[in-house]
């Protein structure tokens, strides 16, 4: 009789099994990634003539062409049907005019009124003005709009939080803030909002957005204004003497006053377009299912000063590990050896914004997400990170993100994959959800992990040159920076290898705040 092996310990002597059995080419093409191609592709992709590829500029474009290039040049298929690229538009808009008018009366710019730059263009005239107190609606804790109805209405409401009160939340979802004050004016109908505001008269505002990808919205926020404590007592007459002292007794009870208020707002928006880049290597026998090699290759850009943020670690590194993965796996195909699975190495644009790319490609995928075992996230793997300066595994780390969630499988094969190649020290004190840097939240594995794709995300830490202008590709280490690509290259080895797709039987925990 066969002695019976337990399941896992079995699982775990398919994947020893495997690794051992391609230990020698698989070396052989690791060794292919090596500190002197990562620094000639990184002194490029992170130098000057880039201008810090912020997302948009000229600089964020050389770069794609850079890379690109690199793709064509391995044979790589296009990854986007015929295209390298994968674009997605972005919207800025500028205001061109703001007007208020109270009874008649004409109130000025930045003196007495600024208008919010999220404001679509729109004309109101408006009989009455609803008075709702702080406008702080916070379920059983508090509600100024209860018994209060503004449907359709112009509502007014003051800066600050009254005595006493401790809203549920805090900082931006706080229904003390200004998003959650014009979130709560919303849900109850506002069709505008006046903010009363102490700080008057402010200096010219930017009347310029940032780019955004949320030109169309399933929602449009009330038209909205700040306005000074002047522009109120004009509403509000005998009662704006006494506004402050009894919104802070508590003993102002809203109201609805006669005044007739024209609002106007006006816009232009200018569209452009940036792309993720794609490259496809084609698997064999399971070529329609995928192993998906991310990293964005944006930064932050170049400051009015003429400061360059360079990004070479951020994420300079990720992004020269995908053109090393790239041709190690083309090196494989090459000779015979090719992956099972197709393999699509991505890079993206937009992570600094708010993972812009990734979720772009995640809403709009090119291969099927369901048909998407991995994605094997780069995000910094150039330096060494303040809490391991003074380790003795300073030079042989890396901090692995993400592998005990949504997979059981993952860390397991991480783990083997890693004793049996590179050895280095797998750091998951990330993996805590209580950690308050929730950094698996922060890059555009994230994006794929909410559709339900396994995840890991790679990582060396921030450092004290993270996100500023000393950045540069001098300071990298490039012999650990190419031990962990290798690491990179040897999971994604075995993970277009093996029989089946990763198991997802683990449900996605997102914290309370996201």
């Amino acid at each position: 009789m066969i002695k019976r092996i337990p399941l896992f310990a079995f699982l775990l002597l398919s994947v020893c099994t495997y690794a051992q059995k391609k230990d020698k080419f698989a070396k052989k093409i690791a060794a292919t990634i090596t500190a002197a191609d990562m620094k000639k592709h990184l002194y490029t992709i992170a130098s000057a003539e880039m201008e810090g590829r912020d997302t948009p500029s000229p600089g964020l474009e050389k770069a794609a062409e850079y890379i690109e290039a690199h793709f064509k040049s391995l044979g790589l298929l296009p990854g986007n049907k015929d295209s390298y690229r994968q674009y997605y538009p972005l919207y800025k808009d500028s205001m061109t005019g703001a007007g208020m008018v109270i009874n008649g009366q004409n109130f000025e710019l930045d003196k007495d009124f600024q208008p919010q730059t999220s404001n679509y263009p729109a004309e109101m005239r408006f009989s009455e003005v609803v008075f709702a107190g702080y406008g702080i609606s916070d379920g059983d804790n508090r509600d100024d709009y209860k018994d209060l109805n503004v449907a359709g209405k112009l509502v007014m409401i003051i800066d600050g939080t009254p005595t006493g009160y401790k809203p549920s939340q805090s900082g931006f979802r706080s229904p003390a803030s200004s998003f959650g004050k014009m979130n709560a004016a919303m849900k109850n109908g506002a069709a505008a909002i006046l903010f009363v505001y102490n700080n008057f008269p402010r200096r010219a505002f930017n009347s310029n957005s940032n780019w955004s990808m949320n030109s169309y919205r399933s929602t449009q926020m009330p038209l909205a204004f700040t306005i000074s404590p002047n522009i109120a007592a004009k509403i509000m007459n005998e009662d704006s003497k006494v506004l402050a002292d009894k919104m802070k007794e508590g003993s102002l009870e809203p109201k609805a006053y006669d005044a007739e208020v024209d609002l106007s707002y006006s816009k232009t928006t200018q569209v452009t377009k940036v792309s993720n880049v794609l490259g496809l290597l084609e698997g064999t026998d399971l070529k329609d299912e995928y192993v998906v090699l991310t990293a964005h290759y944006d930064h932050v850009g170049k400051r009015s000063n003429g400061d360059i943020y360079y990004g070479a670690d951020d994420d300079g590194s990720g992004t020269t590990g995908i053109l090393e993965l790239a041709e190690a796996f083309a090196e494989a195909k090459k000779a015979g050896k090719g992956p099972r699975r197709s393999i699509l190495f991505m890079t993206v644009s937009g992570e600094e914004k708010g993972l812009w790319g990734s979720h772009y490609y995640s809403e709009h995928p090119v291969y099927p997400l369901e048909k998407t075992t991995v994605d094997l996230n780069i995000d910094m793997i150039g330096r060494i990170g303040t809490e391991y300066l003074k380790s003795k595994d300073s030079t042989n780390y890396t901090y692995i993100i993400g592998d005990d969630k949504l997979s059981s499988d993952l860390a397991t094969i991480t783990d083997q994959v890693n004793s049996t190649y590179t050895k280095l020290k797998l750091d998951r004190k990330y993996n805590d959800p209580n950690d308050p840097n929730r950094f698996y939240f922060r890059s555009d594995h994230y994006n794929f992990a909410q559709k339900g794709v396994p995840i890991i995300f790679y990582f060396n830490g921030t450092h004290a040159d993270y996100h500023r202008p000393t950045d540069t590709p001098d300071k990298i280490n490039y012999p650990l920076m190419a031990k962990r690509a290798q690491l990179v290259f040897y999971t994604a080895m075995e993970m277009a290898n093996r029989n089946d797709m990763l198991k997802r039987d683990i449900k996605l925990e997102v914290p309370r705040g996201f």
